[in-house]
């Protein structure tokens, strides 16, 4: 897998390329605790299929690296978001199909519903990723409290030391956790886990987990974003929502399903747990190719 490197806003960004230069272009955004390998299967698909897929290291993962050392090293919502952004203009991309699934399904629903002009269509994991900030202290069913363990660790500082710790075992765990039936070997988990060893993996992850409930500051650069997300705005692109039958972190989203006021389908993905690419490329990239009939 060939890595290349753009300068693109705060960011100089590793990602990978997959397809015809002249293909329709895709940008598929990966989550926490996973990285660009989440998508090698439908990636290839979709080239195979005439696709232009660029797949970015997310802020704090691989070869993804901030341009200055005092750019705050925020994980928040709005920071995804203009980092996608960000990379479809440093490659000169006016348009495309975003994709993505927890943390890259949030930058893909932000861009889509602040900048749908740039966007052809959305395939989000989990549908509306958008977080709702002003209410993130409302409690939710004790079943969903308890799999939100590790946000409420990294919200103290023995989970920021014990990421900084032992970050593989963590992730490894909730790997398990999130995707009970997928079978994965240590090879495969161990390829994506060397993108962990970015120096500012803990505190990008740290920021995030404690901005999106009210408790620390976000980077004053993406006031206006975060101004912008509070309104829950609609998408109004043609999507494709999924979730998987057996996700252990978010359960069934079919009542987002008020938030896409344009084109949309949702789907259950069977035997499928969070990482929804890496467990099922072949559904993936149906979906995918499906948003270009819609």
């Amino acid at each position: 897998m060939e890595i290349n490197q753009i300068s693109a806003g705060v960011l100089n960004v590793g990602y990978v390329e997959y397809g015809p230069v002249n293909g329709w272009p895709v940008f598929l955004c990966h989550g926490f605790p996973y990285d660009v390998h989440a998508y090698e299967g439908a990636a290839s698909l979709l080239a195979d299929a005439g696709a232009h897929v660029f797949v970015p290291f997310q802020r704090g993962y691989g070869s993804t690296s901030f341009l200055r050392p005092d750019t705050l090293r925020s994980g928040e919502q709005a920071a995804l978001g203009y980092d996608l952004l960000a990379l479809m203009d440093a490659l000169k991309i006016e348009k495309a199909i975003v994709a993505g699934y927890d943390w890259g399904g949030r930058a893909a629903c932000i861009v889509s519903a602040l900048w749908p002009e740039r966007v052809t269509a959305l395939v989000s994991g989990n549908s509306y990723n958008i977080q709702d900030i002003a209410n993130a202290m409302e409690p939710a069913t004790p079943e969903l409290e308890a799999s939100f363990w590790y946000q409420y660790y990294f919200h103290s500082e023995r989970g920021r030391r014990g990421l900084e710790k032992d970050r593989r075992a963590i992730a490894y765990l909730l790997w398990k956790m999130w995707s009970p039936t997928w079978t994965f070997n240590d090879e495969v988990f161990e390829t994506t886990a060397a993108a962990f060893d970015n120096k500012d993996f803990v505190d990008v992850v740290i920021h995030s987990y404690r901005h999106r409930y009210g408790l620390v500051q976000g980077d004053p650069a993406f006031e206006a974003i975060e101004k912008a997300l509070s309104q829950q705005p609609a998408i109004t692109v043609p999507s494709i929502t999924i979730d998987g039958d057996t996700d252990g972190v978010c359960k069934s989203t079919a009542a987002h399903a008020g938030k896409f006021t344009g084109p949309h389908q949702h789907r259950i993905f069977t035997d499928a747990g969070h990482n929804l690419p890496q467990e099922r490329p072949e559904l993936w990239a149906q979906a995918v190719l499906d948003t270009r009939k819609m």
